[in-house]
């Protein structure tokens, strides 16, 4: 960084990546500073910076304190142990050091080993709790889909598990010699009372009646956004994972147009938006949707575009642009093994998903967009609609 990034920098004032502070008071403030950065998305720390954005500058001894704290703070303070890069800059004959810090890899990160802190905006807080379970599960220390829930054995749909297990293994559970509580406990569908959250969303009798917002909303608006005031269709999908991606592919499919694509009068429209590529997006959705966020699925038909919004931003290292060649964390494992075995379910699975969406768009002509909203903290695709309105 120079000056002039500097002073541009301070223009446009404090948020969520920038952090500006005349006067660094302690060891424990700055260690709150660093581990918010690295449990969010990372950002800079500006010190020698008024929170107004003048330049108050640091003198020497100033410096030199700051840096054993530094040192210290990311070795002693915060756990795990973390590593920042700093830069001193003169500017105006006043001294500022810029502080780099990391989006952290090994979430989360504690401060005197009880202290979680994430930033909100250009301010930080303390982690709720539903925070500390998605900075653990972006280190895999926990999958939302193995915990269990409060929903009992008497619960699980067993003959729909058997016929599940007839199709995919070819042979009867009851003459495969295995005791079905002990395989369900393997599978991890069941922990050492209740049935996992993995196993109550895919083979749950009514899974809506225990976790109603884990469903697909799905509506098409007739306008452009979600303000208009009427809809042409609307959708409530609940039930168990593969009933909600059936229904779900089913509300597009009958909402979108068919298009002539040749000079034939009676050849077959073809829709204007490949079933593939949105069926595709639907099964994406709910495998890797973060099953931390109590919220649903959105389905968003609108007259020139479809949005299929998931809760939760992509998982740890990954982006919009390394999605793109098939890069993925899995998220929700459990899930991931039920349901790619599931052939109503139709998931190409384990990196593949992305990069045919867009093979299948680019073929017909559609235009597709992956949105990573950190803010909202929600993933989209967004498929442009062919149709001649």
């Amino acid at each position: 960084m120079n000056c002039n990034e500097l002073i541009e920098i301070i223009s446009k004032g404090e948020d969520s990546s920038h952090q500006f502070k005349e006067k660094i008071k302690s060891i424990d403030l700055l260690a709150v500073e660093i581990s918010a950065f690295a449990n969010s998305e990372g950002g800079i720390l500006i010190a020698g910076v008024s929170d107004k954005g003048d330049l108050a500058g640091l003198d020497t001894e100033e410096i030199r304190k700051l840096n054993q704290w530094i040192s210290n703070a990311t070795s002693s303070k915060i756990d795990p142990p973390l590593f920042v890069r700093t830069e001193i800059l003169l500017c105006e004959g006043k001294r500022i050091l810029i502080i780099y810090t990391p989006r952290g890899l090994y979430k989360p990160y504690a401060v005197n080993k009880a202290e979680f802190w994430v930033k909100n905006g250009a301010d930080k807080r303390r982690a709720t709790r539903e925070e500390l379970f998605r900075l653990m599960q972006s280190f895999r220390n926990i999958f939302a889909d193995e915990l269990e829930t409060d929903a009992s054995m008497a619960d699980f749909d067993y003959d729909y598990f058997e016929r599940y297990y007839k199709n995919y293994y070819e042979e009867e559970v009851a003459i495969s010699g295995v005791n079905v509580e002990k395989l369900l406990k393997n599978l991890k569908l069941a922990g050492e009372r209740n049935l996992t959250l993995a196993g109550l969303l895919v083979f749950g009798k009514y899974p809506e009646q225990r976790i109603p917002y884990f469903s697909i909303k799905a509506t098409y608006f007739d306008g452009s956004d979600v303000s208009v005031e009427y809809f042409r269709d609307k959708q409530e999908i609940r039930g168990k994972l593969a009933e909600q991606f059936t229904e779900g592919v089913s509300f597009i499919k009958r909402n979108l147009h068919r298009v002539q694509k040749d000079n034939e009068f009676n050849a077959p429209g073809e829709l204007e938006i490949p079933e593939s590529a949105f069926a595709e997006a639907v099964s994406n959705a709910i495998i890797h949707r973060d099953y931390f966020i109590s919220a649903p699925i959105f389905i968003h038909l609108f007259t020139e575009r479809l949005e299929l919004i998931s809760p939760g931003t992509l998982p740890n290292t990954l982006t919009e642009e390394n999605i793109r060649f098939g890069v993925h964390v899995e998220r929700n494992p459990t899930l991931l093994s039920m349901l790619e075995k599931d052939r109503k379910f139709r998931y190409s699975g384990r990196g593949s998903g992305i990069p045919r969406i867009i093979r299948v768009c680019r073929e017909t002509g559609v235009d597709v967009r992956f949105v990573n909203d950190i803010s909202e903290h929600r993933f989209k695709v967004v498929f442009g609609r062919n149709h001649i309105r």
